[in-house]
Order: C-alpha cells, then sequence, then structure tokens
C-alpha cells in the first residue's frame, strides 16, 4: 500500500488517515493545551473509508502518523448485473466487478464512463472526496 506521514496536529477534517492499517476519513481532531511537563494530546476521530467503523485514538500532537494515497482511476462501464458493474480499467484494459453502492443505484449507464477509488488494493465505487 502506497502511504505518506504527516503529524497529527497537521491533520484536517475531511482527509485521511490509516488506523491500525485501515484506510479512514478524519472526523475530528482536538488538540489539548501542553501542560507544565509534557506536550500536548490529540484525540483523533475518523471513519473507515471501505468499513465504517468509527475509530479513536489518543497520542502526542507532535506524532507521525502515516496517510494512504488514494488512486483515483477511470474505468468504462460494460454492464449492470443485479448491484453489480462489470467495470473495464481504460489503462490497462482489464475487467473486474465492484458492488454498486447505495447512492449510485439507478443513475449508472452501461458504456458510460466512471470513476474509481483504489485504496490498501481494495477497489470502489464510493464517491471519497
Amino acid at each position: 500500500m502506497e502511504k505518506t506521514t504527516t503529524t497529527i496536529k497537521q491533520l484536517k477534517i475531511g482527509g485521511f488517515v490509516l488506523i491500525d492499517d485501515t484506510p479512514c476519513k478524519v472526523e475530528k481532531v482536538e488538540i489539548s493545551k501542553s501542560g507544565k511537563h509534557g506536550a500536548a494530546k490529540a484525540r483523533l476521530e475518523a471513519m473507515g473509508i471501505l468499513d465504517n467503523k468509527r475509530r479513536c485514538i489518543v497520542k502526542p500532537a507532535h506524532e507521525e502518523i502515516f496517510i494512504p494515497i488514494l488512486l483515483k482511476k477511470k474505468a468504462q462501464l460494460l454492464a449492470i448485473v443485479g448491484d453489480k458493474a462489470q467495470l473495464m480499467d481504460m489503462e490497462t484494459y482489464e475487467t473486474f466487478e465492484l458492488d454498486i453502492p447505495d447512492e449510485l443505484k439507478g443513475q449508472l449507464i452501461a458504456s458510460s464512463e466512471i470513476n474509481y477509488f483504489e485504496v490498501a488494493d481494495v477497489r470502489t465505487l464510493k464517491q471519497l472526496k
């Protein structure tokens, strides 16, 4: 998986972060004031992109944390079979199937181009940004 690093205090709401090797979208970052004998602490709340689980961590605000690199790719929609979409990548011409998320059901048209995301070696049609 491709990733980069940053400090917790530099994270913004709506950004992405890796918690327990799971890509998550940042929902809340609270940073306490530094005390007389210690560094500021940061409380980070995030929602898993792929599993929709809420995760929370508390660490020093200056500590480094990993950020996943999201790859946005184009594909042609070959067919819709039930709640799955058959896609062909526009660069590699590889064909694969993905689940259609609830927000896109009824909106997809066969033989049209669509964007999909690849993160942590998992592909999804879910709109991430």
